[in-house]
């Protein structure tokens, strides 16, 4: 639950900046975060659902199915084969009681909250000096939409139709404004102009 008054958007992070965070933190031996940006990223996950995942569904196959907790929707992920590395070479460094565990469980033995989750990014995000004003778990989710519609070149409207059926929006509207995408439209009109 936010603060009245505060505010309580995210912002993205560029790909790139976001493949290099991973790498950072993995080199840095912070395993569990390095795989929490990383399946955040890829998986375009909100933050609850991210924290439900346990080794056994990374591990045990190429793809994994989940109920999202807002929508209640079943929700089929693919692993990216890039990130199933990624995610061996984790749980090898984490070396989890079962595979079974929760991916994200902190020092207290349970698993982290979104809260806490928040409380690590904003120190990550000055200890890596990132450069992303508004830094939460909810970064990912909009940091693989950006991805998305990015790589899509000129098949970015049918890119975002597909992300507005994973991400469970109405409209394409709705992930377009989501993605911040129109506030950027509507910024670039002011470059129209010549003086």
């Amino acid at each position: 639950m936010s603060l009245k008054f505060s505010n309580t958007t995210s912002d993205f992070l560029e790909w790139d900046t976001m493949l290099n965070l991973i790498r950072k933190l993995y080199k840095d031996g912070n395993y569990k975060i390095s795989l929490l940006v990383a399946c955040g990223s890829f998986f375009g996950l909100r933050g609850g659902d991210l924290l439900t995942l346990t080794w056994g569904q990374l591990l045990q196959s190429d793809t994994f199915e989940l109920i999202e907790k807002k929508t209640g929707k079943k929700r089929i992920i693919k692993i990216n084969s890039q990130l199933q590395k990624h995610i061996q070479d984790c749980y090898d460094k984490i070396n989890p009681v079962n595979i079974s565990s929760p991916c994200f469980m902190s020092q207290k033995n349970c698993v982290y909250s979104i809260q806490r989750v928040n409380v690590i990014l904003k120190e990550i995000k000055t200890k890596y000096n990132l450069k992303i004003n508004n830094f939460s778990s909810h970064s990912f989710r909009k940091s693989f939409g950006r991805a998305v519609y990015n790589n899509a070149g000129d098949n970015s409207e049918m890119a975002l139709v597909k992300l507005s059926e994973l991400f469970n929006h109405s409209d394409i509207k709705t992930t377009r404004k989501y993605l911040g995408l129109r506030q950027e439209e509507l910024l670039e009109t002011y470059d129209l102009l010549r003086f």
